[in-house]
């Protein structure tokens, strides 16, 4: 485990993500892109003090301008504040954590409810569903889910990370 000090002395950012249940993550980096509720965030050392809402997403992190590692996360906080970034999500996974036959069911299941919507169907709770399956699926594959299905508006640029 790094420190906070060891992450300011060496330049970077200390990246801690921590869920109801565990901390997933504490580790030093250059670069992490948040999936804000408004788009995605880019944070690099020096970054002025913010506390953004999260969506369910992709949560990207590593070395400038290189192949970030995954991880999805499915809603909650982050607080950036003298080069540590805390994310408090409500869940978030590792691509090795992730049984992808799992995320694909809750995938086509959440698609079906949308495509025979009736009055019946909580839609908000479908998409998000959705967004959470596809986050997992997009944790996985990186690069290789670019398919049309594998991005919500807005986060193509994601498969080019």
């Amino acid at each position: 485990m790094v420190t906070k000090a060891e992450a300011d002395a060496a330049g970077g950012l200390l990246l801690e993500v921590i869920t109801p249940g565990r901390t997933v993550l504490r580790q030093r980096v250059e670069s992490v892109l948040l999936p804000a509720l408004d788009g995605y965030l880019g944070i690099m050392s020096g970054h002025a003090p913010l506390v953004a809402g999260l969506a369910p997403g992709v949560l990207l992190y590593g070395p400038k301008g290189r192949e970030k590692a995954r991880m999805a996360v499915s809603g909650g906080l982050a607080e950036v504040a003298e080069n540590h970034v805390r994310v408090l999500a409500d869940a978030a996974e590792l691509p090795e954590e992730i049984d992808v036959g799992r995320a694909r069911a809750a995938l086509e299941r959440a698609e079906e409810r949308l495509r025979r919507w009736d009055w019946q169907v909580d839609v908000a709770r479908a998409e998000m569903a959705m967004r959470r399956a596809l986050a997992r699926l997009r944790a996985v594959y990186g690069k290789e889910a670019r398919d049309e299905g594998a991005f919500a508006p807005g986060e193509r640029h994601l498969g080019e990370q």
